[in-house]
Order: C-alpha cells, then sequence, then structure tokens
C-alpha cells in the first residue's frame, strides 16, 4: 500500500553518493521535538550507510547521532508549525537556527550530490532555486499554514519529484497533492522484539501536545478500567498538567522520554497502542514500532493511520474524536492476531523496504533536476 513510489521504476543508485541532511530547526535531534521526522532522519542514514553512501547530517546544537557525522549550528530554535494559525506570517527569529543551517549549507553544498530536507519550514523550499545541488524535501507535516503550501507547492511543480511525503492521506492535504512523492517509512526490525502474551496495559506514545489528543486516550482509559502508559517528550507542560487535572481517578502512568530500546521493552508488552491525534497525521512511526513488537493499533480513522492500520486484522480504525469508540475497539483487542501485527511490520516497514523506495526518490529527483547551463 505504502509501495507507491514505485510509479518512479525501481531503479536504485548506480553509484555511491555524497548525501548533506539537514534536520528539523524545531529541537536538537535525540530532545523528541521533532517528533517522528527524527527517527525517520536516523533510519534513512543509517540505510543508506549500509548501502555503501556517505553523509553528513547539519542539525541544532546538541544533537547526537550514533556513528553519523553531524554539525552542530548554534542559534535559536524555530517555533513548531504546528501551533501556529493558517494565516500567520513566515517568521524567524533573531540568531535563527534555521538560518544559520542553511547558511553552512550554501558554502558546503558543492561537496554533496543530495541535499535531503527534513524541515517543515518556508525557508529551504525559496531557496531552492538558489542553490546549485539538487534537494529532495521531505515533507514531515500536512497544510498547516498558507505560506507553507503556496512555497511547497511552486517547488514541488518547478522541481518535479522533489516533494516526498509519508501518505496519500497526507498529501490529499495540499492542493498539488499528485506532484507529491509518497514514500512511507521504516524501521530497523531488529530492534524491536516481538510478544506474543501481553500484560493488561495499554500505552501512548508521542509529543505530547494538544494535536496529539492524549486526554481523549485518557478518558477511555478510565472507562475501559485498563491501566495506560504514557511516553514521549511533554511539548507543551500546561496541557499535560490539564489532563492531570480533569483526569485525577485516570489509571495512567507517565513514564517519560525514552530511548528506543527502553520504550520497546514497555510497547511489547502491552495490549495495545491508542492513537488518538487530533490532527491529520502524515504517517506516525510509532504505530509501525508497536506492530513491529506485535502490539495491535487502535487508532482514529484520520490521516497516515488509515494506511496503516489493517483494520480487524492489526488493529481497530474508529470514528475520529469518539472516546466510546475507542472503548468498544479495546474490548476487540483479543480478537487481533499480535503475530499478524509483526508480520505487517516485516513485509511493508523494513529498513531494506524503506531504502529501495528511498533510492527511487533520489534516482528520480537526479534525474528531473533542471540542467543548468
Amino acid at each position: 500500500m505504502l509501495g507507491s513510489c514505485s510509479v518512479l521504476g525501481k531503479s536504485v543508485l548506480q553509484k555511491p553518493l555524497k548525501f548533506l541532511f539537514v534536520s528539523t530547526s524545531v529541537g536538537a535531534l535525540g530532545s523528541g521535538d521533532g517528533g517522528g521526522v527524527e527517527l525517520t532522519l536516523l533510519n534513512t542514514a543509517r540505510l543508506l550507510v549500509s548501502r555503501g553512501h556517505s553523509l553528513h547530517v547539519v542539525a541544532p546544537k546538541g544533537s547526537r547521532l550514533d556513528g553519523i557525522t553531524v554539525t552542530e549550528i548554534d542559534g535559536v530554535l524555530q517555533v513548531p508549525a504546528q501551533t501556529l494559525s493558517r494565516a500567520v506570517p513566515v517568521t524567524m527569529p533573531e540568531n535563527s537556527v534555521l538560518g544559520n543551517m542553511w547558511n553552512y549549507v550554501r558554502q558546503v553544498q558543492r561537496r554533496f550530490d543530495l541535499i535531503i530536507n527534513f524541515a517543515y519550514d518556508w525557508l529551504p523550499f525559496y531557496l531552492t532555486p538558489f542553490l546549485t545541488t539538487p534537494v529532495a524535501h521531505l515533507v514531515s507535516m500536512g497544510s498547516l499554514n498558507d505560506a507553507m503550501d503556496d512555497v511547497i507547492g511552486r517547488v514541488a511543480t518547478q522541481y518535479p519529484h522533489s516533494v516526498g511525503v509519508y501518505t496519500r492521506a497526507q498529501a490529499q492535504t495540499f492542493a498539488f497533492a499528485d506532484a507529491c512523492v509518497p514514500l512511507g517509512s521504516g524501521l530497523d526490525l531488529a530492534r524491536y522484539s516481538f510478544c506474543e502474551t501481553p500484560d493488561s496495559a495499554l500505552c501512548w506514545l508521542g509529543r505530547i501536545s494538544p494535536e496529539k489528543g492524549l486526554e481523549d486516550a485518557v478518558a477511555a482509559s478510565q472507562a475501559a478500567n485498563i491501566p495506560l502508559k504514557i511516553m514521549g517528550q511533554i511539548q507543551n507542560e500546561p496541557y499535560f498538567r490539564q489532563i492531570q487535572q480533569a483526569f485525577p481517578e485516570a489509571p495512567f502512568e507517565y513514564l517519560g522520554f525514552l530511548n528506543t530500546d527502553q520504550m520497546q521493552n514497555i510497547v511489547r508488552r502491552c495490549r495495545g497502542l491508542l492513537v488518538t491525534s487530533h490532527w491529520v497525521e502524515a504517517f506516525g512511526n510509532v504505530l509501525i514500532e508497536a506492530l513491529a513488537c506485535g502490539v495491535p493499533v487502535i487508532a482514529y480513522q484520520r490521516g497516515g493511520p488509515i494506511e496503516i492500520v489493517r483494520n480487524g486484522e492489526t488493529g481497530w480504525l474508529v470514528q475520529p474524536d469518539s472516546v466510546d469508540g475507542l472503548v468498544t475497539a479495546i474490548q476487540s483487542l483479543d480478537q487481533i492476531d499480535r503475530n499478524a501485527c509483526r508480520q505487517q511490520a516485516e513485509q511493508e516497514f523494513s529498513l531494506e523496504a524503506l531504502g529501495d523506495r528511498t533510492e527511487a526518490w533520489f534516482d528520480a529527483v537526479l534525474k528531473f533536476w533542471p540542467r543548468v547551463g
């Protein structure tokens, strides 16, 4: 379902290339502020290195990637796009880390064959025509801002195949959906252990921020009287305090922002993962992490999860924003075969499969990039 990059053919890159990855500007890699894009960047970097390519990562100060060279750039972080309204003007703070990162890119670009932009920011799209090295943009969110829609659309039109997205559902939020390349995502499945006999608890993973809808998961766990283990970076502390105050008797436990090994060791023993986003998720790496552990997913029927969850087979899709729907699905978790969950992860979301789709995308970007001179 997610192998839609096949429309570009199955060509893989014929020679080792030098890639420059430019990270999100909202937080250091490893902080959790970048959400799923951090995991996507890490996994993409590792698979390209394993295939003989070389790469360098540019990211905000404090970033760390095991085994990958990172140039850390100082400066003031950008405000996350999902916290702003559609019509808000594009702004950059003084001494912007975004501006500083792309100034560095401009200086070193000729050392690389392809620049990969992982940031949902206006500036890299605007700068694309002024750079001499081709740029592939991985758009990590759906339509949120009019100025962003305009600049991404112009790049997608002028540079065929240069705008990648996670899913068709994400692409459909844009007027230029047909110009986007859906890529899906993938994991190093060896890092996720299958568990056939779970404990009683449910789990919830993600940035703790209003658009993620954590309150619905807490309400459902209380209604079903099943413990809920919450993991993720607290991006909005007042929001989390409101949930704690609104559900003083709910059986939930916050375990913090955990690394992959710590997280999967908890998730794999849970009965199910709740995904309660109040916005259109571009994908949902946490869904495929759960499936890799054999954990069924209960998600609202909107955005990326529609293209991941096999309803009634590897989880349940429920009416958006319906706590009652979540409770009904929780009561039906025993109907899901956990082996089927792991099998889906192996079939659709391995790093090998992601590598094939990604290399085909990069191949298309380079082939269709306008030649100058």
